[in-house]
Formats: structure tokens, sequence, C-alpha cells
């Protein structure tokens, strides 16, 4: 069986968007559609209806492109116990408040067992300072998190 991935939507908007003109943003958008060709059939992909709902937003024609980069993907259920591990993630860790919907992505995949959670999210989700936390909290509620990871590191050799 193959690992299961949850989809942020930081990595179906990179897919989606034009070229930037900013140096890292169009690395991590070069490296986004390298992983997409390359390795996405080696996982079973999920995401959740978050991130269509974030995907939906903006620029008509970019989310109709957002939307069908997510069709065919499975969605997770946001339950009840996602909501309360996300809001255990703002109350007794270290995302802010204004973030509290990075923290329901992280519940999200870890309530249903993700092996990954795919993200450019790096601010609050791919954050190295509060994955020890974030991961404290997960355990302690009962789950196991997912290696929270970008594209460029799931490449492969």
């Amino acid at each position: 069986m193959p690992p299961k991935i949850y989809l942020e939507t930081t990595v179906i908007s990179y897919l989606a968007a034009r070229p930037s003109k900013d140096l890292i943003t169009a690395a991590h958008q070069q490296l986004t559609q390298e992983w997409w060709q390359d390795r996405r059939q080696d996982f079973d992909l999920f995401s959740s209806q978050l991130v269509v709902q974030e995907s939906s937003a903006g620029d008509v024609v970019t989310a109709q492109s957002r939307l069908q980069l997510l069709s065919g993907i499975p969605l997770l259920v946001v339950n009840q116990a996602c909501v309360s591990l996300g809001r255990a993630l703002v109350e007794r860790g270290p995302i802010p408040e204004k973030a509290a919907v990075d923290a329901l992505h992280i519940a999200i995949a870890t309530v249903h067992g993700m092996d990954y959670l795919l993200t450019w999210n790096c601010k609050h989700i791919a954050n190295a300072e509060m994955q020890t936390a974030v991961n404290r909290i997960c355990r302690n509620a009962g789950y196991e998190p997912p290696v929270t990871c970008t594209p460029e590191e799931l490449l492969g050799s």
C-alpha cells in the first residue's frame, strides 16, 4: 500500500499559478511541478473540503485550474476530532490564532492517519521550530502526526 499524502492548499496553488518572478517562489513552483509529474503516482493522495474552499478563492480562472487539479482526489472529512485537535494546536501549541486554518490542516492530516502532510507553508505548518510542540500535542491526543514536508523533500533520489 503506497504512503498516504494530505495535499495542503499551497501545493495546489503552486501547481496552478503562473510562474513567479520571485526566484524562490519560482523554484518552489518548479519543484512542485517536478514532484507532481514524477512522484505523485507513488503515493495515495488526499485533500479536504478546506483545501477546496481555499482553492476556490481569488481569480476565477486560476481557481478553476486549482479545482481541476483537485478533481478525483478523495476528500478527508473535517469531523469533530479534527476541529478539536486543531483547536488544541492553537490553544496549547505554537500555532497562533490567526493561523487556526493551518492548525486545522495539520489536524485533518493527523486524525486521518496520513503518512505525509505536503505543504509549502513553512511559517505555520512545515516549521521545524514548531514541530516538537505540534507532535507532542498530537500524540497526547492519541494520534501519530504525519511527516510534514515540502514537495522538494519527496522528490526521491
